[in-house]
């Protein structure tokens, strides 16, 4: 299977344990992830505003690249997920913004989005599959106790991420499973780590990411997995001794590679 990949900028800085290990992971699944060619950042985060469309167009451009190559785009980080499928969902469905864009970039063919946007994990499930990864694991992670962290981006809005259900998602949870672990379900999960607040008011993030971890700890979670470079940095700054690692690292492990 080859997909187009989308890494963002953040798996090339901060981040780059998510993405090397994206990478090792799939080619050992069975997966070619062909990074876009002179991709762009996606602007890290949607804007809202109707009117707005230079912030869009890295992110259709590296749609359009996936439509092109035949394959659907793969992205790891929640954030760059969000914005390109929100992009995409505009280009689908808002006349006035499909025009701007098509105008600005004038492509041979007006881009309507027909591109596919998958998260990694939505390929494991839907492409791979969670039966598949059971099989090739060499290390099953036997006996612990491992809690999902979603955060916000992955899973709102949910008619148009169609990621999983919102309130009660379990994807992650499927994941955990299908490398031996035990997943722990808990309230906080699906809640929001305070984000780019951190900027600003480092207290309420700092609140909010330790009502998540106290959360998971109470139901019994001996570690966290998120795919949120934001959430990882939010949740490891708060200063509790829940280790908070990348999804990637748990498959990493459980696929016994080096």
């Amino acid at each position: 299977m080859v997909f187009q990949y989308y890494p963002g900028c953040t798996l090339k800085t901060r981040a780059k344990e998510l993405d090397r290990k994206a990478r090792l992971c799939a080619e050992a699944l069975g997966v070619q992830l062909e990074e876009i060619k002179d991709w762009q950042c996606c602007g890290g985060c949607y804007p809202v505003a109707k009117d707005e469309i230079a912030t869009k167009l890295s992110a259709v451009r590296a749609m359009m690249a996936a439509k092109d190559a035949g394959t659907p785009v793969v992205t790891v980080c929640s954030a760059c997920h969000n914005v390109l499928k929100r992009t995409n969902h505009d280009m689908q469905t808002d006349e006035v913004i499909r025009d701007r864009v098509n105008r600005y970039l004038k492509p041979d063919v007006p881009y309507a989005g027909e591109g596919e946007v998958l998260h990694f994990l939505e390929m494991l499930r839907d492409k791979v599959g969670f039966d598949t990864i059971r099989e090739k694991v060499k290390n099953p992670l036997t006996g612990r106790k491992i809690g999902a962290y979603y955060g916000c981006l992955l899973l709102r809005p949910g008619k148009v991420m169609a990621f999983d259900d919102p309130e009660n998602p379990s994807i992650m949870e499927d994941f955990i499973t299908a490398l031996g672990a035990e997943a722990v379900r808990y309230p906080y999960r699906n809640e929001c780590c305070g984000a780019y607040l951190a900027l600003e008011d480092q207290a309420i993030t700092k609140k909010k990411s330790s009502a998540v971890l106290h959360s998971a700890k109470c139901a019994g979670a001996q570690e966290v997995i998120t795919a949120c470079p934001l959430c990882l940095y939010n949740l490891q700054k708060c200063g509790d001794d829940l280790p908070v690692v990348y999804f990637t690292e748990l498959l990493f492990e459980a696929l016994g590679l080096e």
